[in-house]
């Protein structure tokens, strides 16, 4: 197909029948989802890929142990020209059968979007499609305020995502309790997309101007939520790698939608919109949630000491010096000593955290080669860093658990190999972004007891 002929299909400025748009619509899915099967069975993921997933967020991220840390990233660059091509024939459609063009928001909602796929592939088209107004509310304010001013139209534009934002996270995470894909991807994307079209309201901005102003609307946005004491410092630092290129992606959209000076009306009702929008979301997804699964991180460390050794400094340790890793000094909790009362299976051992203690009754007791418990109390797994002197998110109350945990001890020609392994669950998704997170954390804490245990033993082992 030549390039032009391709273009005018594609052109937002024109129109698509509701049989083309229809047919379109399913092909590219078929597509997407063979495309989407093969990268997860490539990249380790889940063992079923269904179209489901494209409408239950929750249903994607939830990888097998292989899946390696580029699995969320390919999918997300994959959708790319699909979100593009989709975003473009939804505007023709919209055009055609003279609907607010603003709707086009909708094809960002999980569920919502397949009724208005399903509505534009029936509803009849207008013999005259409808012509947009080149001036609204925004473009009247555009001539009272100057916001013809690029830095002028970039402050508003950071004004107006950071009060989206803002709000958005509180109904997230003290309302909904959610830490999932409404807020580490929806809201980031929809924060670049507003900002971009803000921005370009007045006149046209090259794409950099609109990815700057996204960038700072992030930033800004940050910062707000940071003074408000909704997160801490740490948790969105690991959040933004994650938000910066979704942010880029929403600003990238932006940036094609202003340019086709569809009228000021209509980005003032898509920003209204993403006020219902966004919320809806978020319900949906605390409503379509699976459990989290059962993950684990070993550990391995060698010690020149016998079994009989190393076992009596796992079963109890003593104080462990102040940590060097610079990861304990963002507030991470990290383990300074352990005791048991008791002996054998129904002993109580008790790992003492910076946090509080871990309370671990023993279930396997078989000395000196393995040493499992459970784990039924447990302290927060962090200190956040905030300007306030305490600050408890409700991402400290119970969305990362330590389930189980195991000392496997085995004999090798000059010692032992020790072998720590914890069984954990976390309620953050997409969770094979934040496992990387956790498991990382996991081994640090891991090989801090793990080299005391070494350290202990080898001293130890002459006695």
């Amino acid at each position: 197909m030549h390039l032009s002929t391709l273009w005018a299909r594609l052109d937002p400025r024109g129109v698509t029948t509701r049989r083309d748009y229809a047919v379109t619509g399913i092909v590219l899915l078929a597509v997407k989802l063979v495309l989407d099967r093969v990268l997860v069975a490539t990249l380790g993921g889940p063992d079923i890929w269904s179209a489901l997933a494209y409408w239950m967020p929750s249903a994607v991220g939830r990888p097998d142990q292989a899946a390696i840390p580029g699995y969320a990233v390919a999918l997300l660059i994959s959708a790319l020209p699909f979100i593009g091509v989709g975003v473009l024939l939804t505007l023709r459609r919209l055009r055609a059968a003279g609907w607010p063009l603003w709707l086009v928001g909708l094809f960002f909602v999980p569920a919502i979007n397949i009724v208005l796929f399903a509505l534009l592939s029936v509803m009849p088209s207008r013999e005259t499609p409808r012509s947009e107004p080149s001036h609204g509310l925004l473009g009247w304010l555009a001539g009272k305020l100057a916001l013809r001013s690029r830095a002028l139209s970039a402050a508003v534009a950071i004004l107006l995502t950071v009060l989206l934002a803002v709000p958005v996270t509180w109904v997230a995470t003290e309302f909904f309790s959610s830490y999932g894909w409404g807020v580490f991807v929806g809201l980031p994307f929809t924060l670049g997309l507003m900002a971009a079209v803000i921005h370009g309201a007045p006149e046209p901005r090259t794409w950099a101007s609109c990815a700057g102003v996204a960038l700072l609307a992030l930033t800004f946005s940050a910062a707000a939520i940071l003074a408000l004491a909704l997160e801490g410092a740490i948790c969105l630092l690991m959040a933004a790698p994650l938000a910066t290129p979704l942010v880029l992606m929403g600003a990238t959209v932006g940036y094609f939608l202003q340019l086709m000076r569809w009228g000021s009306t209509n980005q003032v009702r898509m920003y209204a919109a993403s006020w219902v929008a966004l919320p809806l979301a978020l319900a949906s997804e605390r409503w379509t949630q699976p459990e989290p699964r059962l993950m684990s991180v070993t550990t391995t460390v060698e010690i020149a000491a016998p079994c009989e050794t190393v076992w009596r400094h796992v079963v109890t340790f003593s104080e462990l010096p102040p940590p060097a890793e610079a990861v304990f000094r963002t507030g991470i909790a990290y383990p300074i000593r352990a005791s048991i009362d008791g002996q054998g299976v129904g002993a109580v051992r008790r790992c003492e955290f910076s946090t509080g203690p871990f309370v671990e009754p023993i279930t396997v007791w078989d000395e000196p080669r393995r040493l499992a418990f459970d784990v039924v109390e447990q302290p927060h797994p962090m200190r956040e860093w905030s300007p306030y002197r305490a600050l408890h998110t409700p991402h400290l109350e119970g969305f990362f658990r330590s389930e189980h945990g195991e000392f496997r001890l085995v004999p090798t020609g000059s010692g032992t190999r020790l072998e720590g392994t914890t069984w954990y669950s976390q309620r953050f998704w997409p969770a094979s972004y934040w496992q990387q997170w956790s498991d990382a954390l996991v081994h640090t804490i891991h090989r801090r007891v793990l080299e005391h245990i070494r350290r202990e033993a080898e001293a130890d082992k002459g006695t």
